[in-house]
């Protein structure tokens, strides 16, 4: 008879060969220039990451582990990738539930919950990653990512993706994701010279992320059946009017249709494939 799969909870808080610090500036610099050479190449976004980690963010986890609803999504060992992917299962949500729009979203934009994952495993195989409850945690932040976007409203244009990072830092404390909102900000200014105040909309992000639940803690369930209006009532998320302001001015410009900063998309979304510390 086979034995059972060991289940979820029963892993270690912290598994030995984790690292929980790290603090390297030049080298998340050099990185990120990396990554304005060559805007495909977004394996530099998880080494900016990885040299700006630090204990805040595992404390985060830790602390969020040890809640009753962490406990909690533990026992259930949920697997939310193929949650959302299944868009049957939330056939009878209305058509402003969250799941709607998280489904419409998802459509129009050409991704899958589970490609995703297979992205964040290019960078680090699955098998390469401790096996512990930080990295479940850490990997709940991947897997909600894209929720992030639906509840926020921040687009996968260049400026959304950006702000989105400064809601991000707010919310998870990676000094690498605010490094990296920054200087995306001054890149679209520098390659534009547009008059928007770019970096006032990641000023907003952080405010909005600041003040807002944590959302990477939330019943993805419960949330996804929920109206969007009320849940971002109850999660309070503000609206990001800074930004769509600065659309608005890009537009006039002429900018909104250049490709400005372009896998920035595609940058922002791999920073959640990465641990978030």
């Amino acid at each position: 008879m086979a034995s059972a799969a060991p289940r979820l909870i029963d892993r270690p808080l912290v598994a030995s060969e984790r690292q929980t610090t790290s603090f390297r500036p030049f080298k998340a610099w050099k990185h990120f220039r990396q990554l304005v050479q060559d805007k495909e190449d977004t394996e530099q976004v998880f080494h900016i990451i990885e040299a700006m980690k630090g204990k805040k963010s595992h404390k985060q986890a830790w602390d969020f582990i040890g809640s009753d609803d962490g406990q909690r999504f533990l026992r259930d060992e949920v697997d939310i990738p193929a949650m959302l992917d299944d868009h049957e299962r939330w056939a009878d949500c209305g058509p402003d539930s969250v799941a709607q729009h998280y489904i419409r979203f998802m459509k129009r934009e050409g991704l899958s919950a589970a490609g995703l994952v297979k992205e964040s495993y290019k960078w680090q195989p699955e098998s390469e990653r401790p096996q512990d409850l930080t990295e479940w945690y850490f990997t709940r932040l991947r897997d909600t990512h894209d929720l992030f976007h639906v509840l926020t409203g921040y687009g996968r244009d260049a400026l959304g993706e950006a702000a989105l990072l400064g809601f991000s830092f707010e919310q998870n404390h990676n000094l690498g994701i605010k490094f990296i909102a920054y200087a995306a900000a001054n890149e679209i200014r520098k390659v534009t010279e547009t008059k928007a105040p770019l970096f006032s909309a990641i000023n907003e992000g952080r405010r909005l992320g600041k003040a807002a639940a944590k959302l990477a803690h939330m019943d993805v369930e419960q949330v996804m059946r929920e109206d969007i209006a009320d849940a971002r009532k109850s999660l309070n998320i503000g609206k990001p009017v800074i930004y769509r302001e600065c659309l608005a001015q890009l537009e006039r410009e002429g900018h909104l249709e250049a490709d400005l900063m372009a896998p920035q998309a595609k940058a922002e979304r791999t920073e959640c494939c990465a641990k978030a510390a």
